[in-house]
């Protein structure tokens, strides 16, 4: 059957065919006549936009929020087009002609080339209720015809994280209870992550067990997605991974240390969109049988993997817990330790 084509590919600049804010894409647009063939115009673009979307019901009403933000839109005319074209009066109306490139029979290749604005824009996203989505797109218009398009999305992947030094320093947090009814005591644990961007990260719990109760380490890592638009937000939250340590016996001290290691496939922290973000953070607490559990929560900031390697330096930042005591100011005592790692997707329960 004989047919023509419209086809677009564009260059990739490292292996995992990420593009990032200043980069230059560059490709080529190729089309195949089976005869010549007048064309208004062939026009390639860029853009990169965001949306949310979602409908909440109360009673039998239907309520629809949707926000749209656009971080940036350029484009490229391969076969120019005469957008003024030629106008002349007839009677009462006027005539718009627009002019026509003849493009002869065959195979033509045309190149493009655009740099990406290099200003802080959110990395590319696809959830449940929104999207943050960087394409090429190419149309084929001629006079009296649907325009033919072609489009190909760009993984895109911000590197606009401002306080990236910060992020390599160490962070601590601290909780403790006093036991309950149904047990005698307090337990204390103290909770260090080597870093607060991942790079892999590295979690040590010090555990102090003075109750009459056994306790059971727990670590949850969870990701958090905020939509928001017009006034309204809405929040979804995944545990994507979770740990399960053995249970410490009463007037024990063990150490319990966890190597987070996640894949490059993760999707990257984003704190630089108006209507998106995406965050993370561990949750460490203990398991207590009749009791309310302790809890510390440290943040954490999946980045780029070449922004994460270099020197970090010393140094350490407090982590909200459900304690009103302050991170220890003086270097943990080593206690009995236990060394279990992590690896997504997997999950231990």
């Amino acid at each position: 059957m004989r047919r023509r084509s419209l086809t677009m590919t564009y260059d990739a600049l490292n292996e995992h065919g990420t593009f990032s804010e200043g980069d230059t894409i560059t490709g080529q647009v190729t089309l195949v006549l089976l005869k010549q063939t007048s064309v208004q115009s062939l026009v390639v673009k860029v853009k990169g936009d965001a949306d949310v979307r979602w409908t909440r019901k109360n009673g039998d009403h239907k309520r629809t929020y949707s926000a749209h933000r656009r971080y940036f839109k350029l484009k490229q005319f391969l076969i120019p087009a005469d957008s003024k074209g030629m106008r002349y009066t007839r009677c009462c109306y006027t005539v718009l002609i627009i002019t026509q490139t003849p493009v002869p029979q065959g195979k033509h290749v045309y190149k493009f080339s655009f740099n990406i604005p290099p200003r802080s824009m959110p990395s590319s996203f696809r959830g449940c209720h929104g999207k943050i989505v960087y394409k090429l797109e190419a149309a084929l218009a001629r006079s009296w015809r649907m325009d033919r398009t072609v489009d190909k999305e760009i993984n895109f992947v911000s590197k606009a994280f401002p306080n990236l030094q910060s992020l390599m320093s160490r962070q601590v947090g601290t909780v403790n209870k006093e036991m309950g009814l149904f047990s005698k005591g307090h337990v204390q644990m103290d909770v260090s992550v080597d870093r607060r961007a991942y790079a892999p990260v590295l979690i040590v719990a010090q555990i102090n067990n003075s109750s009459s109760s056994d306790v059971t380490p727990k670590l949850s890592l969870i990701k958090e997605v905020l939509y928001r638009a017009d006034t309204s937000t809405r929040h979804d939250s995944n545990v994507i991974h979770k740990v399960v340590e053995n249970s410490i016996k009463p007037q024990t001290q063990k150490e319990v240390r966890c190597a987070v290691k996640i894949p490059p496939s993760q999707m990257q922290t984003i704190q630089n969109c108006e209507i998106i973000s995406v965050e993370y953070y561990f949750k460490v607490y203990l398991d207590i049988s009749f009791s309310f559990d302790p809890e510390v929560k440290l943040p954490l900031v999946i980045i780029p993997p070449d922004l994460a390697a270099g020197p970090y330096p010393a140094g350490a930042t407090g982590g909200p817990s459900n304690s009103d005591f302050p991170p220890p100011a003086v270097p943990l005592a080593p206690y009995p330790a236990s060394l279990r790692s992590g690896l997504f997707p997997h999950r231990f329960r």
